[in-house]
């Protein structure tokens, strides 16, 4: 089973072409991690998928019509409600998806995501690293099948890097499916069991991490990465 399916789709900022015909399946209980330089159409690409943008060519199919409501995401940066608590942020991402949280479920969702101490500080006032995991926890609130984070362990500490892990992990051992970004080709190996390469606005390779570094003759995805992309071409939201 897919729960969405692109086929041919395009995506240009003025005059600039930066999808140039994506293809591309996300299955049913994968951890699937798209990878690529920056500048390489990846996040437009997603934001498509997720239907924060429309593309300009080209479609996609989903698995039901509310897709909307049964998809998680966890973006870079999260604009938390200022003067609310951890708890009361995730209370108020739950409504938005009219879901009530009592205050016991919604303690079970931090402790889950490693803020169990956290629940009643100012968002705002939250390191990076316990405002990441609070923007993990806020893409669950509603028990998606389907969650996407991007780079969800950039910047954190080795500690909380293997909790988030751990979590994604989870995450796929109760049968969702888990889309993530990353330039860390080590937690690329140890999580995703598929890959997508994406440069130049195109799907450069595609399959299992062995699989895939076996068919390019490379000894492991850091080794693909160099040999398949272009040098990064830096472009902001792309």
């Amino acid at each position: 089973m897919f729960y969405m399916k692109s086929k041919d789709i395009q995506k240009s900022y003025g005059g600039r072409k930066v999808v140039k015909g994506i293809n591309l399946e996300v299955k049913k209980n994968e951890i699937l991690a798209v990878i690529g330089p920056n500048g390489a159409g990846k996040s437009t690409t997603l934001e498509m998928l997720i239907g924060l943008r429309s593309s300009d060519e080209g479609t996609i199919h989903y698995w039901q019509d509310s897709f909307k409501a049964h998809i998680g995401v966890q973006l870079q940066s999260v604009p938390f409600f200022p003067g609310l608590t951890a708890l009361e942020n995730l209370q108020l991402f739950a409504a938005f998806y009219k879901k009530v949280l009592s205050k016991t479920d919604t303690m079970k969702l931090l402790t889950r995501c490693g803020l169990q101490e956290s629940g009643g500080t100012e968002a705002s006032r939250l390191s990076g690293g316990q405002q990441k995991r609070l923007a993990i926890a806020a893409a669950l609130v509603h028990n998606p099948e389907l969650v996407f984070l991007d780079e969800p362990t950039a910047a954190l500490d080795p500690r909380s890097r293997q909790e988030i892990h751990e979590l994604i992990r989870e995450i796929f051992q109760q049968e969702k499916t888990v889309v993530f970004t990353s330039h860390d080709m080590d937690e690329v190996r140890k999580l995703a069991t598929r890959v997508i390469m994406i440069d130049g606005g195109m799907v450069i390779a595609e399959g299992e991490p062995i699989a895939i570094c076996q068919q390019h003759q490379v000894d492991n995805l850091e080794d693909l990465y160099i040999k398949l992309t272009t040098k990064e071409e830096i472009v902001c939201g792309l």
